[in-house]
C-alpha cells in the first residue's frame, strides 16, 4: 500500500495533472479538446476537396492562404480589443459566428454546390473569423490557472490541439471514405456547438484593464514597439516567423505531396497528416510535462535546427513510410518551437500587453504561413513541390545559424522574473 500511495501522490503532484484541478479550465479544455479535433478534420477535408476539385498546387496554396492570410490584417486589432474588453463575451460572440460557418460550409459542400472558386471564398471568410477567436483563446488559460501553472497550462493547450492533428485527420479519413467530406465538415458543427455550451458553464472574471486613453490604433502600435524593444520576444517571433513561411506550410502541401509523390488515397493522406499530428502531440506533451520553462530557450533554438533536418528528410524520400516518420520529426520540432515561444512569452510579457502580445504570435502562427503557401504553392508550379520545400529547408536552416548566437541574450531576457 505504502508503494501505491507513494505513486499516486506523485502523480498528483504532477504539472500536467494538477492543472485539472482548477474548474474552469476542466471546463475550456473539456469542450475546446472536440472542438479541436473537430476543427482538423474540417481543415483536413478542406484541403482533400481542394485537390479533389483543382489538382492543382496554385489552388492548393491559394486555398491555405485564404484560411490564413486574414490573420496578418486583423489579429493585431483583435489583440488591442481583447485587451480592452472580455475575453470570454469576445470568444463567444466569434465562435456563434464560426458555428454559422461551419453549417454554410457543410450544407454547400452536402448539397453538391461546392466549386474550387467557392471554396476559397468560403474559406476566405473563416480566415477572417478566426483572429478575433484566437485572440481570446490565448487570453483565457492564463485567467483560469495560477502563475506557477502557466508553463503546464498552455503547453497542454497546445497538446490537446496536435494531438487532434492525429485524430482529426484519421476520423476525416474514415468518414470520407465510408461517406463524403461534406459528413466530415458537419462533425465540425457539432464540435463548435459543444465548445460554445462548455464556455457558457465557465465563470471567469473578465479580467482589470486599465482604462486606455488612446485610440485603437494606437494600441496596436505601442504592442508592436513594445516587441520590438524587448531583448527576447523579437528574437523568438522572428525565428517563428522563419518557421511559419518556411516550414508551417508543408502541412498545407501534404494533398499535393500524396497525389504527386507517394501516390496515395485518403488513407496516404491521413498517415501523412496523423504522422505530423503524432510528432506534434509528443512534443507538446514533453513540454506540458516539464512544468518550468528553465533551458527551455535553448530548446527552442535547437529545435529550429531540427524541423530543417526534418524537411531535408521529407522531401528527399518517395517512400510514404519514411515520410511520415520524417513529417512526424517535423511536427515535433515545430511544435516544441511554438509551444516553447507560447509559454516564455506568457510568463514575460505583462498583462496589459498580453492580448496585443500573443495575437501576434496568433498572426505569425497561423496568418504568416499564407506567404509561404501562396509563394511556395506557386513555385511549385513550376520547380515542383520537392524542390520548392528543398529551398524553403535551406531558408530554415540559414536563419538558425544566425539567430543561435543570440540565445544567451535570448534566454536572459526570457527568465520571469515576477
Amino acid at each position: 500500500m505504502a508503494l501505491f500511495s507513494f505513486d499516486m501522490t506523485a502523480l498528483a503532484a504532477s504539472p500536467i495533472i494538477r492543472v485539472w484541478q482548477h474548474r474552469d479550465y476542466a471546463l475550456f479544455m473539456s469542450g475546446i479538446g472536440p472542438h479541436y479535433v473537430t476543427g482538423w478534420m474540417q481543415r483536413f477535408g478542406v484541403g482533400y476537396l481542394a485537390w479533389e476539385l483543382s489538382h492543382s498546387p496554385a489552388w492548393l496554396g491559394a486555398v491555405a492562404a485564404a484560411d490564413l492570410a486574414p490573420m496578418m490584417l486583423i489579429a493585431p486589432f483583435a489583440g488591442a480589443i481583447v485587451d480592452r474588453w472580455d475575453p470570454i463575451k469576445q470568444i463567444k460572440l466569434a465562435l456563434l459566428a464560426v458555428l454559422i460557418h461551419a453549417v454554410l460550409l457543410a450544407g454547400l459542400t452536402l448539397a453538391g454546390y461546392m466549386t474550387i472558386e467557392l471554396l476559397f471564398a468560403v474559406t476566405l471568410l473563416n480566415g477572417f473569423l478566426m483572429p478575433v477567436y484566437n485572440a481570446a483563446r490565448t487570453t483565457i488559460v492564463p485567467a483560469c490557472v495560477p502563475r506557477s501553472d502557466f508553463p503546464s497550462a498552455i503547453s497542454l493547450d497546445s497538446s490537446f490541439f496536435h494531438g487532434s492533428r492525429f485524430v482529426g485527420p484519421l476520423l476525416a479519413a474514415l468518414i470520407i471514405r465510408e461517406w463524403n467530406v461534406g459528413a466530415a465538415f458537419l462533425a465540425h458543427v457539432v464540435g463548435v456547438g459543444f465548445f460554445i455550451f462548455q464556455l457558457f458553464r465557465m465563470r471567469v472574471a473578465a479580467p482589470v484593464r486599465a482604462k486606455s486613453t488612446s485610440n485603437l490604433l494606437q494600441d496596436v502600435t505601442d504592442g508592436l514597439a513594445y516587441i520590438r524593444r524587448h531583448p527576447g520576444i523579437f528574437p523568438l517571433f522572428m525565428l517563428m516567423t522563419m518557421a511559419s513561411i518556411a516550414a508551417r506550410p508543408l502541412q498545407d502541401f501534404l494533398p499535393g505531396f500524396n497525389g504527386t509523390v507517394f501516390m496515395g488515397g485518403p488513407d496516404g493522406l491521413a498517415w501523412l497528416t496523423a504522422g505530423m499530428g503524432i510528432g506534434a502531440m509528443i512534443g507538446a506533451t514533453w513540454i506540458a510535462m516539464r512544468g518550468h520553462t528553465n533551458g527551455l530557450t535553448y530548446i527552442v533554438i535547437l529545435s529550429a535546427i531540427g524541423l530543417g533536418v526534418s524537411m531535408f528528410g521529407f522531401v528527399s524520400t518517395k517512400s510514404l513510410l519514411l515520410a511520415t516518420v520524417f513529417g512526424g520529426w517535423s511536427g515535433f520540432t515545430l511544435t516544441v518551437m511554438a509551444t516553447g515561444i507560447s509559454a516564455l512569452t506568457q510568463l514575460a510579457v505583462t498583462d496589459d500587453m498580453r492580448g496585443r502580445v500573443m495575437s501576434l504570435f496568433a498572426m505569425i502562427y497561423r496568418g504568416v504561413p499564407a506567404i509561404g503557401a501562396l509563394s511556395i504553392g506557386f513555385a511549385a508550379e513550376v520547380v515542383g513541390l520537392r524542390t520548392a520545400f528543398t529551398v524553403a529547408a535551406v531558408v530554415c536552416v540559414a536563419v538558425w545559424l544566425v539567430l543561435a548566437r543570440m540565445h544567451e541574450q535570448v534566454d536572459v531576457a526570457m527568465q520571469d522574473k515576477r
